[in-house]
């Protein structure tokens, strides 16, 4: 069977939480639920730091405005980290080119990346904490979800995986003017932080 369903759903759930990836499929390999996973991620040292950098993850990814600097940092990470883990999978499987496969799950994984930032850019609008653990919440359950379901039947959790991705696109354009919003609001912010910058440190008279 060909790779690609796997790939393109991991492409995803990467763009989401790139370390929940790794560490599931990782265990996944190590436990022997799958013969799919690659040597590579089932290693000790690399399901060590993922697991360390997920726990880190899913602390930040509940604070608010904490989430939105999490994203930015990791606009390059995920989409790397979905191309690498496609290209191994590809490589493990020899159904598909590794280039290509990269490119799929590369991405698919910034485009995920991209509905994940937008909505949290929008959520932070709202003074309250809840939603922001609410949507943490439900990522990494949806994540832990697809990337479980995708061992066994890679081909509708890929499915679902561009269902999501759809509808996750379709909201972030519904939320345009709240991400425009908080966008403002962080470069009022940094022109307020600058100007009381200058401010402390003008020569005396």
């Amino acid at each position: 069977m060909s790779v690609i369903p796997l790939v393109f759903t991991s492409g995803w759930a990467s763009g989401i939480n790139a370390y929940a990836v790794v560490l599931l499929l990782g265990l996944f390999g190590a436990t022997g639920v799958s013969d799919e996973v690659p040597a590579a991620l089932q290693r000790t040292d690399v399901l060590i730091v993922a697991g360390v950098l997920f726990l880190c993850e899913a602390v930040a990814d509940k604070i608010p405005y904490v989430d939105s600097v999490w994203d930015t940092a990791h606009t390059v990470i995920r989409p790397v980290a979905g191309a690498v883990i496609a290209a191994l999978l590809a490589g493990e499987s020899g159904s598909l080119p590794e280039l290509a496969a990269g490119a799929i799950g590369g991405s698919t994984a910034l485009m995920s990346h991209l509905v994940k930032a937008g909505t949290r850019m929008a959520v932070n609008t709202s003074p309250e904490p809840f939603s922001n653990v609410g949507m943490s919440i439900a990522e990494d359950l949806g994540v832990a979800g697809v990337i479980t379901f995708a061992i066994f039947n890679p081909v509708a959790a890929a499915v679902i995986a561009a269902v999501l991705l759809v509808l996750g696109i379709v909201t972030v354009v519904f939320l345009a003017s709240r991400i425009r919003r908080f966008l403002r609001r962080r470069a009022q912010r940094r022109e307020e932080k600058r100007l009381a910058g200058a401010g402390g440190h003008r020569p005396p008279g």
